[in-house]
């Protein structure tokens, strides 16, 4: 079993049992004690999972946490990056798509930066940025305006006005959580109203959610899980979330992470 294997799986004993203790792990997956407490410092550092004395134990976080978004960046680096590869597949020169703020709806505008004549709208200040810094002069950049939040997304009236007059071609949409019963879901009251807005105005929407996302359930729900055309995620999410997807949207995407 490959490292990355064997982290997946202990997160998931981690998320139904809510803790789990080194002896265990080692007799369940016959390794040496200080490799599982690697896989358990490797996680503890990406914030799934907290250690303790001789284990781990589910981190709790509420509905309405919002990780800023300096500390969601460093979290699932490869997963978002092989997410953001396969996603940026889907964009044609001379589209007009919308970005939702995201760590990694950013790492997809760092792989459309060089499409010619994008119209890009996003709520996200590191999304535009991105596209400012490249300064590609055949792209249209649309930032909405609105109040900031701890993810460096822009809210409120100001952002949902901004959206309600667009038409546009496609959406990606990252999300805080997804689950069956809650959809696809946000800490933020105000950024589900945006997020909700761009949908209305996108003839497509692509969902870009790694495996974590699974199972967490913000505040407020943006929309269900069959409203998106597309979810693309990486290959740890477990068979049963997969089954549930699978069965809701039209088109589920696996990639795999370096």
């Amino acid at each position: 079993m490959l490292a990355r294997q064997r982290q997946a799986a202990i997160l998931r004993r981690v998320r139904s049992d809510g803790g789990v203790r080194v002896a265990d792990l080692v007799t369940e997956f016959g390794v040496s004690d200080m490799t599982i407490r690697r896989d358990l410092e490797v996680l503890a550092e990406r914030g799934l999972l907290a250690k303790v004395h001789g284990g781990a134990t589910a981190v709790t976080n509420g509905s309405t946490d919002e990780p800023g978004f300096a500390a969601k960046s460093v979290r699932q680096r490869s997963e978002k990056s092989a997410i953001a590869a396969h996603a940026a597949t889907l964009v044609r020169p001379g589209t007009a798509i919308a970005l939702s703020a995201g760590t990694t709806t950013a790492e997809l505008a760092a792989r459309l930066a060089t499409v010619p004549e994008l119209t890009v709208v996003t709520n996200s200040i590191p999304v535009a940025d991105i596209f400012y810094r490249a300064g590609r002069p055949d792209q249209t950049v649309v930032l909405t305006g609105g109040t900031r939040t701890p993810s460096d997304a822009l809210v409120g009236p100001v952002a949902v006005a901004a959206i309600g007059t667009l038409h546009l071609d496609m959406l990606f949409l990252g999300v805080h959580g997804m689950s069956e019963r809650a959809g696809y879901t946000t800490p933020n009251l105000m950024e589900a109203d945006v997020n909700r807005a761009l949908v209305e105005a996108a003839e497509r929407l692509v969902v870009l959610a790694d495996h974590t996302k699974w199972g967490t359930v913000g505040i407020s729900s943006i929309v269900p899980l069959d409203r998106a055309d597309v979810v693309i995620t990486d290959d740890q999410l477990d068979e049963t979330a997969r089954a549930v997807l699978a069965e809701q949207v039209n088109e589920l995407m696996v990639v795999t992470a370096q």
